[in-house]
């Protein structure tokens, strides 16, 4: 990838592929070889002062939207649905026993999905005190719980809470009912303005509100509207993605079939409506935490998840198809339903596959992840890794700012709004040579 390169700046039409990145090296190059590297490191002792956080894959929802790529499940019973989050709580009971993990306290604790928010009252508090006489979280810094408007009532918001639920993530996506409905989205504008009075009236520490700039069917007319009604929500925080096409989406696996599929905005209009929304959340007193972030000044908002990860703390994901990051090592768990379960039921942690980084790796990890922010500072680098990461990508740094991607100072790097807005078509640019043209996933 050279100056110049097309790829360098995202532009053009959106391709079937990943984009977004959240790790390095990339998924494609975990393997059941490395499985051993993973058990190895659950059953040691942890690097002392590194910050331990948990994931909870909660997989169902009411429906697949057309462009979700996440392991999800639409048509389980509630029985189907008690039998996993036992498993999942029984996994969590094996990990609080691992030497790695046993009497660390949790900084994070983070609900995603799927939908966490489709589970029950009922067994939400079930499975909330089974993972707390595993792993108790009352200290944890944040916990983050995401739901799906149409999937939340009253008494479930006010549950939510009780659980010690700080951060709760509300998928808005759009407030476009018909851009909803055609992107196979469960609920409609309607429900996100009925449990909008339930969660202020709980006093979260911080509501985020998740938009997608370039859904199908998006509009200027449309994606303002958007971005008017959100401001007017008044969240602490407000997370836009630009849309992308995994490989494995509806979406995706129309076009690939050539049965025309949709037609997705290009990255140059989804970057324009990503900016928009940045310069009106600015003017309505937001300010950028990182390319898709932004906080309320004086809303005391934070995303400790986030910046732990992109700090490389040691992350442990539980349920089916999850990723954790533990010592240097990462690894995957089963990806199906039957494997995952089955081998929980014999005793054992459901890892598939696994890679065991280098000091190097984790160096480049960390950095392209925390230019993710906009901002990247050397120094840090230089006493935990030894390395000066400035002159050892300095070819690659003088290839962005030449593009006006980013502007490099003495002891880092500042991302412009241009490189921001591009930030993860930017960051493959720092692979090794191994990986150029790797596929993601």
């Amino acid at each position: 990838m050279t100056a110049g390169d097309p790829r360098l700046s995202g532009s053009g039409e959106t391709d079937v592929g990943s984009v977004f990145i959240s790790n390095y090296p990339p998924y494609s190059a975990w393997s059941p070889a490395e499985v051993p590297h993973a058990r190895r490191i659950l059953s040691r002792p942890p690097e002392a002062e590194t910050p331990l956080g948990l994931y909870l894959h909660i997989p169902f929802c009411r429906k697949r939207c057309k462009f979700c790529y996440f392991k999800v499940y639409t048509e389980m019973d509630s029985a189907q649905v008690r039998a996993y989050l036992s498993a999942l709580s029984r996994e969590v009971r094996m990990l609080s026993n691992c030497p790695v993990v046993a009497g660390r306290p949790l900084s994070f604790v983070y609900f995603g999905g799927g939908t966490p928010s489709f589970v029950s009252v009922r067994d939400m508090r079930r499975l909330e005190a089974e993972l707390k006489a595993a792993i108790p979280w009352t200290g944890a810094r944040e916990v983050t719980f995401e739901c799906e408007p149409g999937t939340l009532t009253r008494p479930k918001v006010e549950a939510i809470r009780a659980m010690g639920v700080t951060r709760l993530s509300l998928g808005v996506e759009n407030f476009s009912d018909s851009i909803l409905r055609e992107n196979g989205r469960a609920h409609v504008s309607a429900e996100i303005d009925r449990v909008l009075p339930w969660i202020r009236a709980q006093a979260f520490d911080q509501l985020n509100i998740d938009l997608i700039a370039g859904m199908v069917g998006e509009t200027w007319e449309s994606w303002r509207q958007t971005v008017r009604r959100t401001i007017d929500a008044g969240a602490d925080s407000v997370t836009i993605y630009q849309m992308e096409l995994p490989y494995n989406t509806v979406y995706s696996k129309d076009l690939l079939a050539g049965d025309g599929g949709p037609r997705v905005a290009g990255w140059d209009l989804k970057r324009a409506w990503h900016d928009h929304a940045i310069e009106a959340l600015e003017s309505a007193g937001y300010e950028i935490s990182s390319a898709y972030t932004m906080i309320r000044k004086g809303s005391g908002a934070r995303f400790v998840y986030r910046d732990s990860v992109w700090h490389g703390c040691d992350l442990l994901g539980a349920g089916v198809a999850s990723f954790s990051h533990v010592g240097g090592i990462h690894y995957q768990n089963e990806s199906e339903w039957g494997p995952y379960i089955s081998r929980l039921e014999s005793g054992e942690i459901p890892i598939a596959r696994a890679l065991a980084t280098t000091s190097g790796q984790r160096a480049v990890r960390e950095m392209i992840l925390q230019l993710k922010l906009g901002r990247l500072e050397a120094a840090p680098f230089a006493r935990k890794f030894g390395r000066d990461v400035l002159a050892e990508h300095a070819g690659t740094f003088r290839r962005l700012e030449a593009e006006g991607m980013l502007v490099v100072r003495p002891g880092g790097v500042e991302l412009t709004r241009k490189g921001l807005l591009r930030v993860d078509h930017l960051l493959p640019a720092f692979y090794a040579g191994e990986y150029h043209g790797a596929r993601y996933t």
